[in-house]
């Protein structure tokens, strides 16, 4: 599956597609099920980006907006290594465009092969207090951060990020 399938299905769960929101949902215990559908109430607009120095989606609501990198593998970690370029570039200048809007960049990590909601995890990049402001920086407080290897690359870890329904319940 390609990763522009990915990125429709965290675009129509975070736009509150009933249809999509109902379908990731639909197996998940009750608790998760009704934290996930509180998206149905306060939807975000989501713009599919058209690959621009590394964000895929933007997300866009009155009280909060933010960009998302989406991320898939059948792996639990992903690694941006200097040695794969494309990625570690696009992450450096992710940072570079977020730092001067005062953003923070989200990955979302969907682990191929699993259903439901608790196949995406949410992270976000460490950067210091002055670089996020407003109702921005208590989401950047609650977010995981990614992990930096010994070499300085990102590595996403699955079961260090934020589940999605959890990202949702907060943001709703």
């Amino acid at each position: 599956m390609s990763a522009s399938i990915f990125e429709r299905e965290l675009k129509g769960i975070l736009n509150g597609d009933e249809k999509m929101v109902h379908k990731v949902s639909k197996t998940s215990p009750p608790d998760v099920r009704t934290a996930t559908e509180k998206i149905l109430e306060k939807p975000f607009i989501v713009i599919r980006a058209a690959g621009s120095f590394g964000v895929d989606l933007v997300a866009i609501r009155g009280d909060f907006s933010f960009p998302i990198e989406v991320k898939a593998s059948s792996y639990k970690t992903i690694r941006f290594s200097e040695s794969s370029g494309r990625a570690s570039k696009q992450a450096e200048e992710l940072m570079t465009e977020c730092r001067r809007a005062s953003v923070f960049p989200v990955y979302a990590f969907r682990l191929k092969g699993v259903r439901g909601d608790d196949a995406w995890r949410i992270f976000t990049v460490d950067m210091s207090d002055e670089e996020v402001e407003g109702i921005a920086r208590m989401v950047y407080n609650i977010l995981p951060k990614v992990h930096i290897t010994k070499a300085g690359n990102i590595a996403l870890k699955f079961e260090e990020g934020m589940p999605l329904h959890k990202f949702i319940d907060y943001l709703c």
